[in-house]
């Protein structure tokens, strides 16, 4: 990490509230092909989350504390603030000197820039803003809220425009969290009612729906040079596992998550 800071736009996207489960079998039954097609192998890693809700985990995220591999670690980290007796920071670490992520790369000489979604980034009152406050620039709007059917199509277009506006020789770091997933998301099932509310298929259908737009996302962010991209889920959500719903809670649901990492090369077919 400490030759992709400086070099390198950055992209960090959290696909709030997406399970692990339900990741994983779209992206074996093919399901959603623009995504897979920048996995590792094909595949999401499963990982562990580091808050079992939006704020708790994105806290820790931009502190550095990205989802943990779910395998006996320790696992050296991509990011660390500076902190003596860290048995995550490796050499390969990119270790910044102030209280978060954000603002270490701000100071790196990046464009720090957030796309809200979920109620954490609106910006609406003290508590939900922040997060978005990490940043130089951040964006909300109703149309990127969880009520919206077409949040994620929204978000793109503004990213877009972020881009656009920036200067070529800027470097970018560009925060998009997709609200999406989050409960409601009954409106990406054809057919579904309001009344029959969410489910794990609902939940699938979300996910169909972010990835026919996110290739708009991933070409932005390679459009001015090549990007680091990190695609994950903040924590899941349960819908009647052992008898549980929704998240804050400890269940294996809301635990695991979806983790990949990649590069998008400016000007690839992969990136456009």
């Amino acid at each position: 990490m400490n030759d992709v800071v400086g070099r390198d736009d950055i992209l960090f996207v959290t696909l709030d509230t997406l399970r692990f489960d339900v990741a994983a079998e779209l992206a074996e039954q093919g399901r959603i092909p623009h995504i897979a097609r920048h996995l590792p192998g094909g595949v999401w890693e499963r990982r562990h989350a580091p808050g079992s809700f939006t704020f708790a985990s994105h806290q820790a995220m931009f502190a550095g504390f990205l989802p943990t591999p779910a395998a006996p670690g320790p696992h050296p980290r991509l990011f660390a603030a500076r902190f003596a007796g860290s048995e995550t920071t490796a050499g390969r670490t990119y270790v910044f000197d102030t209280p978060d992520l954000v603002s270490g790369l701000a100071d790196a000489g990046y464009r720090t820039v957030c796309v809200g979604g979920v109620g954490f980034f609106n910006r609406q009152g003290a508590l939900g803003s922040v997060l978005p406050g990490m940043f130089q620039e951040a964006h909300w709007e109703p149309e990127f809220g969880v009520a919206s059917p077409t949040s994620f199509e929204a978000q793109v277009a503004r990213a877009e425009r972020v881009v656009r506006d920036l200067p070529a020789e800027r470097r970018l770091f560009l925060f998009v969290n997709v609200p999406s997933l989050h409960q409601p998301n009954w409106f990406h099932l054809p057919g579904a009612t309001r009344g029959a509310g969410d489910s794990r298929a609902t939940h699938a259908a979300a996910l169909e729906y972010v990835d026919r737009h996110i290739g708009r996302l991933f070409a932005a962010a390679s459009s001015r040079r090549r990007c680091f991209a990190i695609v994950c889920s903040d924590h899941g959500t349960a819908y009647g596992d052992d008898g549980y719903s929704g998240h804050r809670i400890g269940h294996e649901a809301v635990w695991t998550v979806p983790y990949a990492h990649f590069f998008l090369e400016r000007d690839t077919e992969g990136a456009r």
